[in-house]
């Protein structure tokens, strides 16, 4: 029978191929073999849960929120095992000129660009959640007009989060927001509304961390130990609704 020339160089490059993936794994676990090194390679090689929350910035319950539960998300790990993606425009309506409308009016709007600019500007979700997360506390205390403090508190640079708004770059941002907004399926009906891959959680919001770890497929962070693991909460479930915008 006559030899078939392809084959040593398909055997060579399976070899390779094997080698390589041997190497990889060999790095990756750093030829320990330790099951802190397993759990590590588990937190790369899952996907992601992604956790959307849209809201406003002058709903006090918004601001509550981001002021108190969501933090948390950088706690044991759990910022590891999800992406984050702020979207700051809630209730807001366009107008035929293209200018919007917020439900708590014309400061609203312009702390809603803020946010925009500030995620813009600083796409690194614990940069611009520093920032963002100042601003709402100050908001759940009653003192929105201070929030310009929160760059000094922060040692962060005014001037491009500022540019931004003044430039009208901001207000183009929150356009793109609320075509997002109107996009979801199914539509909010207030705010805070939080997703987790997709799923509202409607006025279950706070239960988030329960949603996340339940979402997740690889090897849990530390956050997610002491939870249970029945079923998520639905519509249909709630007894006690939280306050909504």
């Amino acid at each position: 029978m006559a030899s078939n020339p392809e084959s040593p160089a398909k055997f060579f490059t399976l070899l390779s191929y094997v080698t390589l993936v041997a190497s990889l794994a060999h790095a990756c676990l750093g030829g320990s073999g330790s099951e802190s090194a397993v759990t590590d390679l588990s937190l790369i090689s899952a996907e992601k849960v992604k956790l959307d929350l849209y809201y406003e910035t002058l709903c006090p319950f918004s601001a509550k929120f981001i002021a108190e539960q969501l933090p948390r998300i950088f706690d044991n790990g759990l910022i590891d095992i999800i992406t984050l993606r702020l979207v700051p425009w809630g209730n807001a309506v366009v107008r035929p000129n293209k200018t919007f409308e917020c439900q708590h009016g014309t400061y609203e709007c312009k702390l809603n660009t803020i946010h925009a600019c500030a995620i813009a500007f600083w796409p690194n979700v614990k940069e611009h959640f520093r920032f963002i997360h100042c601003v709402e506390n100050l908001i759940y205390e009653g003192n929105y007009t201070h929030w310009e403090t929160c760059f000094e508190a922060l040692a962060l640079d005014p001037k491009p989060i500022l540019d931004c708004y003044s430039s009208g770059y901001g207000s183009k941002l929150e356009l793109m927001y609320a075509v997002r907004t109107a996009a979801l399926q199914p539509p909010h009906q207030y705010v805070p509304w939080v997703v987790v891959d997709q799923k509202p959680l409607y006025e279950d919001y706070d239960n988030f961390i329960h949603c996340v770890c339940k979402a997740y497929k690889g090897t849990l962070p530390g956050a997610c130990n002491h939870l249970g693991i029945e079923s998520a909460p639905n519509k249909a479930d709630h007894i006690h609704p939280h306050p909504v915008c």
